[in-house]
């Protein structure tokens, strides 16, 4: 058994470099061996202050680099697919930001590539499901407590975007995360989804239609909602209402107290993903190493991956229809039952 994760973090933006500060400052067991990234200097500057690291351009170079026996994959989800393969083929601990990949082809081949190997090695970057508030409501479901569930309402709201986010890009990196919760809170794969388009804000860029109305349902007939709504300017906002035979359950929405004093109440939203799921980054960051020194996968798998791409697929084409779509799947490998 491993006795310490040496991890080379494949990409230093946005997220690699939250992701390098959580490996070098909060988590145990592991420790940063490598960083990578096409921008010399941010990779340089992502290594600074943590001894023995080493800042290269090259995902391939840090594999084959002796002092490396896991990996972090922080790139944008159309570089993911090489960089698995060449990880898979190495046999070492994987944990992938998601997407998996950017689409459900690509994705199986992954899904295959790691059944061939025998076991499985990847761990995809679903960090809601290690949300405290998140974890609890699973367990309501899972436990009975409240009867069956019956429903599930989403929102999913972020202050703004940048120019260049795209219609499809409400789905494929916004609701990607409401699509894997549902299958998470579930245990069911999702067999349908619907987008319906209605009145648009002003604030939206130019070819971007915001907000945006998600249906979906899964195999026993649950029925779930999700409106997108990606520059709703108050803050970052993300919250589920489980409807039950015998109850609702509410989380997420305002974070901090809530306040009521001199005439006024209030509390605060927060700023972005970095602030609502700071925690659940740790504990799923955590939960990787510590499965991963085990030979285990700690969290959501590659198919789990896979199956999120069919759904992100679906309401790409149902975007574009207004139709209900069929998710699509292959059977499922007993690797991952």
């Amino acid at each position: 058994m491993t006795e310490k994760l040496r991890v080379a973090v494949i990409g230093a933006g946005r997220m690699g470099a939250d992701h390098i500060a959580r490996l070098h400052t909060r988590i145990h067991g592991a420790e940063v061996a490598a960083v990578v990234d096409v921008d010399a200097a941010r990779a340089q500057a992502a290594i600074e202050g943590i001894d023995g690291a080493v800042a290269l351009t090259d995902a391939a170079e840090a594999l084959d680099n002796g002092d490396v026996n896991a990996v972090l994959i922080a790139t944008p989800g159309f570089l993911h697919e090489d960089i698995l393969l060449s990880a898979l083929a190495r046999d070492i601990p994987i944990l992938c930001e998601k997407p998996l990949t950017p689409d459900a082809e690509s994705a199986w081949k992954i899904v295959q590539a790691e059944e061939r190997l025998g076991h499985k090695r990847i761990q995809v970057g679903f960090m809601r499901r290690f949300d405290d508030e998140y974890a609890a409501l699973g367990r309501i479901i899972r436990d009975n407590e409240l009867g069956e569930l019956l429903m599930l309402h989403h929102q999913h709201r972020n202050p703004e975007t940048p120019a260049s986010f795209t219609n499809e890009m409400l789905i494929n990196d916004s609701v990607v995360h409401e699509f894997d919760a549902i299958r998470f809170f579930t245990g069911e794969e999702i067999t349908s989804v619907q987008v319906r388009l209605g009145k648009a804000t002003k604030n939206a860029p130019s070819g971007q239609h915001d907000p945006q109305h998600v249906l979906i349902e899964t195999e026993s007939g649950v029925l779930a909602d999700v409106e997108i709504y990606v520059n709703a300017k108050f803050g970052y906002e993300v919250a589920t209402q489980a409807s039950f035979e015998e109850g609702v359950v509410s989380i997420g929405g305002d974070r901090g107290p809530y306040t009521r004093s001199a005439g006024r109440w209030g509390g605060n939203i927060t700023a972005g993903f970095e602030e609502r799921f700071g925690a659940a980054y740790d504990t799923e960051i955590q939960s990787w190493v510590d499965a991963a020194l085990r030979g285990e996968v700690g969290g959501p798998t590659a198919w789990d991956g896979y199956a999120t791409a069919a759904c992100c697929e679906a309401g790409v084409e149902a975007q574009k229809n207004g139709e209900k779509v069929t998710v699509r799947l292959k059977a499922k490998p007993a690797l991952y039952n």
